[in-house]
């Protein structure tokens, strides 16, 4: 594994930890004072915040339904993908492993969610209801960041538009779902919550990849089509960036003309 490869792995693994412990985590202790509103914002600040910080690392995907978008747009190699969800489910885990201490050896702090900020189902939605808004969901988020990581983007704006675009879809989930959309930051406090979250995060893991296809399947039929050189006819966003070309393996490159459009899709989330 080459050393700019290990060093995108360990920044998936804390930018995934950072968005449990600070976005879920506002929900765990304080969901009370902040309401819905307030937990939306702390997902969007937070990874807008990590979407310029470690975006130039590893692209800040800190979810596999977002690197599963970025490999079907030939972005990355499956072994990188591979890497990338092993590195984003273990900081997931971390993550409410820390909220699981706060919430259990530090005084008065409770869970104000009774269940770590687990993403459920069989309150406000049936299981079917909730499968279809996580897939949609997650088809907007990822949708978004394909499109503005991509050729027609204005330059520099992208952590933006991604950030926002986390707030909005979970001003919609919080109420349904208590909002997926990335299967890592669903994983690691249904581990530590168990009874029906655990029985019921299936759903969360799967729901999302879903989405990550449709995102994926949709932003290639709307996207701006390459010119006949076969170059974009726009700069692309720089605000990220997609692992230097010593990361790749070999028999997987492709084509310089794929090469070439395909140069700026890593997208950072």
């Amino acid at each position: 594994m080459s050393p700019t490869l290990t060093r995108s792995l360990v920044a998936e693994f804390i930018g995934t930890a950072l968005l449990v412990i600070i976005a879920v985590g506002s929900a765990v202790v304080g969901i009370e004072s902040v309401g819905p509103v307030g937990v939306a914002l702390a997902f969007g600040l937070t990874l807008l915040a990590l979407a310029y910080a470690i975006g130039p690392i590893s692209g800040c995907h800190i979810n596999p339904a977002v690197t599963l978008g970025v490999l079907l747009s030939r972005g990355m190699t499956a072994t990188e993908a591979a890497y990338y969800w092993v590195a984003q489910l273990a900081g997931g885990i971390a993550g409410a492993a820390v909220l699981k201490l706060l919430t259990s050896g530090f005084g008065d702090v409770t869970d104000q969610t009774g269940a770590l900020g687990a993403n459920d189902y069989g309150g406000a939605i049936s299981a079917g209801g909730a499968f279809v808004v996580e897939a949609l969901l997650t088809f907007a988020f990822v949708a978004v960041i394909l499109l503005v990581t991509g050729k027609a983007a204005a330059p520099g704006f992208a952590g933006l538009a991604i950030g926002l675009t986390l707030t909005a879809v979970h001003l919609i989930g919080i109420p349904l779902t208590g909002t997926s959309v990335n299967p890592a930051r669903s994983l690691g406090p249904a581990l530590f919550a168990g009874g029906d979250q655990l029985a019921h995060v299936w759903l969360f893991l799967i729901a999302p990849l879903v989405g990550a296809v449709i995102a994926v399947l949709v932003v290639r039929a709307i996207s701006v089509p390459l010119g006949a050189a076969g170059e974009a006819a726009v700069a692309v966003d720089e605000t990220g960036a997609q692992l230097p070309e010593e990361t790749r393996v070999p028999e997987a490159r492709q084509p310089a003309a794929a090469e070439t459009s395909r140069s700026r899709r890593r997208s950072r989330t």
